[in-house]
């Protein structure tokens, strides 16, 4: 059954984030100009994380972040495990969301929107059962429903529920609540990491199908 798509999210979601996204991007040239130069000084080059994602439709685009981790390696050449190669430094870009802020070029280009369920890795595409699978029926967010009911300190199981619940309950009072949520949240620092990772251990499958 296609999902019903309301007036909001057909005409006023991504003008609304184009506009929000380019004010943004103006008002806060300095600090997203301070924060590279710090990350140059501190992390070295590229200052700038990317790596492809799935979005909209499962359409592959490339996400900017800035980087938190250093490229250490062992003697394999094996990159070290995350909690290894997280600075402290990295952590407080990741604490405080600064390290998101590039992803609003990628709202701008309309890979992304302000609200939405949380751009993955592509390799997560296999192990999504059908339910979760939708959460690919609107663009990815910079910000979203499960970012704002636990962030990374719940299961990757509520997660994509909450994902879903959001796809089939798209709407501007919904999108601004979690705008507004999600601003305390980052100001609390609340979620940024789960219980047994300093992250957010890798999704390997549910064991619920469909």
């Amino acid at each position: 059954m296609k999902r019903k798509i309301g007036f909001y999210e057909k005409y006023i979601k991504r003008p609304q984030d184009l506009i929000l996204s380019l004010v943004a991007l103006i008002f806060l040239s300095p600090l997203l100009f301070i924060v590279a130069i710090l990350v140059r000084t501190k992390l070295g080059s590229p200052v700038l994380f990317t790596q492809d994602r799935p979005g909209l439709n499962d359409k592959i685009f490339r996400m900017y972040k800035f980087r938190t981790m250093t490229d250490e390696m062992d003697e394999n050449g094996e990159l070290l495990p995350d909690s290894v190669r997280l600075t402290k430094f990295g952590k407080m870009l990741r604490a405080t969301s600064l390290d998101e802020l590039p992803e609003l070029w990628n709202i701008v280009r309309g890979d992304m929107a302000i609200v939405g369920p949380r751009p993955l890795l592509v390799q997560y595409l296999d192990y999504y059962n059908d339910n979760q699978k939708r959460r690919h029926e609107v663009r990815p967010g910079l910000s979203g429903h499960a970012q704002v009911n636990g962030r990374n300190a719940i299961s990757w199981e509520d997660k994509f529920n909450l994902d879903v619940v959001y796809v089939d309950n798209v709407s501007f009072i919904g999108d601004w609540k979690i705008i507004l949520k999600t601003i305390k949240k980052v100001l609390v620092k609340d979620g940024i990491s789960s219980d047994t990772s300093v992250t957010m251990e890798p999704f390997k499958g549910s064991k619920v199908k469909n």
